[in-house]
């Protein structure tokens, strides 16, 4: 009874272990991906508007890769405290 009880307590952490994987992988994913669309979009818009070609696109672009890669360090300092 009590092998059970244990083998259920394990399986149950194991669960709850790949559950906040899935969760951090999740939140990574729209960590990353938001900024990108958002200053993607503000770029192009911004490049219609102006008619500056793509540099208002790139300019978005790169300013999201590097917000995502700042907000991916800040979550990975925290996971790490």
């Amino acid at each position: 009874m009590s092998e059970t009880k244990e083998s259920n307590q394990e399986a149950d952490k194991r669960e709850a272990k790949q559950f906040k994987a899935w969760a951090l992988a999740g939140e990574l994913g729209y960590t990353i991906a938001i900024p990108i669309v958002v200053f993607a979009l503000l770029g192009r818009l911004a490049d219609k508007s102006w008619g500056t070609g793509p540099w208002l696109l790139l300019l978005g672009i790169v300013m999201s890769i590097l917000i995502s890669t700042w907000l991916v360090y800040r979550k990975t300092i925290d996971i790490l405290k």
